[in-house]
């Protein structure tokens, strides 16, 4: 692959990648009870940096107390000990000539029974309605409340940049919070907050607003789902809504816009088949596309569909299972094969720091 635009340098933000393949945020729960990065974190996100150059974005980090309730050994940045804890993260990154973004979001309606009440949280909803027809009915959140979260994205990407980071996403997709307060299928509200397109966009504009003001546009980067129908989204008509988002984020000089494509839901394989190609014509800068990727259609991605548009390609699962996978790739090395069943074993080495490097690596 010595042709291709995959291992041509990047600049992002205040940073150039090496580069054009980067790592997925990938809920992993290996942190602590407490919600702070464990030291395996540490080695996990270290072998990933394996080579100099990459772009990585952390697992989904919580930016409160009130924005949990599900995802139990998830990691948050709200207390000084997860800024410490994630500090020894980002040096290891950053020691082996990487970059790394923190992804920040609250669950909102997609939060879990059992760890809200354990947790002493309230299911929060921009509208009163379930995520589906066996899920809890989520309080439809106040004024204040929406404020109050929008501060809370703002003080966690401060806090992200005291503990290393070289910036942070705001993670507007999945059918987490601010995706809820995107879409119509969730969002019923009469007020300024609903009820129009614009006042749908409001959430995610004032977070991103917000957070520019307190790190820098080029810290900061935007993740959306349009065609996504996981955890109850899928809105008949999306194009417009998200036209009026991505137009105000390029507004903003965001250092990057991150998409995620319609034949995956969640972590899982999907059957959709809806472009981004109007989301393309709209951003001038970067952009990061995840979604089912391996190296050819990456490869293809960049080299013959976009070769004028500024790409990265994030593998999520195939990072998992292949520490070293910007190296495989671009010695056409084979894949090794990720197991589902240990995506999400709370604590546990097993499925997380265990898959190896290749032989070729490590001679």
């Amino acid at each position: 692959m010595a042709e291709t635009r995959l291992f041509k340098p990047l600049k992002i933000g205040n940073v150039e990648v090496k580069q054009r393949i980067g790592m997925a945020p990938l809920t992993r729960l290996r942190a602590t009870n407490d919600r702070v990065p464990a030291p395996l974190m540490k080695e996990y996100y270290g072998q990933r940096a394996s080579v100099p150059g990459t772009l990585i974005l952390t697992e989904g980090t919580f930016i409160s107390p009130s924005s949990c309730g599900g995802f139990p050994n998830a990691p948050g940045i709200w207390s000084e000990d997860q800024v410490t804890a994630w500090r020894t993260i980002t040096d290891e990154v950053h020691d082996k000539g990487c970059f790394i973004f923190c992804q920040l979001f609250a669950m909102g309606r997609a939060a879990n029974v059992e760890v809200a009440k354990k947790e002493g949280v309230s299911i929060v909803a921009p509208s009163a309605i379930p995520i589906d027809d066996g899920a809890p009915i989520p309080q439809a959140m106040t004024i204040k409340e929406i404020k109050q979260t929008v501060q809370d994205f703002a003080i966690a990407a401060k806090n992200a940049l005291r503990a290393g980071f070289d910036g942070v996403e705001c993670h507007g997709a999945n059918g987490y919070l601010a995706d809820q307060f995107i879409q119509d299928v969730s969002n019923k509200r009469d007020d300024e907050y609903g009820g129009s397109m614009g006042n749908r966009a409001r959430f995610i504009n004032e977070i991103m607003e917000t957070v520019v003001d307190a790190v820098g546009p080029e810290r900061v980067g935007l993740r959306l789902s349009p065609w996504s129908r996981f955890q109850g989204m899928g809105m008949e008509n999306p194009i417009p809504q998200f036209t009026d988002i991505i137009n105000k984020a390029s507004d903003l000089n965001l250092a990057y816009l991150h998409l995620v494509e319609s034949r995956v839901s969640g972590s899982d394989d999907d059957e959709g088949s809806d472009g981004l190609d109007f989301a393309y014509k709209l951003w001038d800068g970067p952009l990061l596309v995840a979604g089912g990727y391996h190296p050819a259609n990456a490869r293809k991605l960049l080299d013959e569909q976009y070769p004028d548009k500024d790409i990265v390609v994030i593998f999520g699962r195939h990072f998992i299972a292949n520490p070293d996978l910007v190296y495989r790739i671009r010695e056409g090395l084979d894949l090794a094969a990720y197991d589902r069943r240990t995506f999400y074993i709370s604590q546990s080495p097993v499925g997380y720091v265990d898959y190896p490097f290749s032989p070729k690596y490590t001679q």
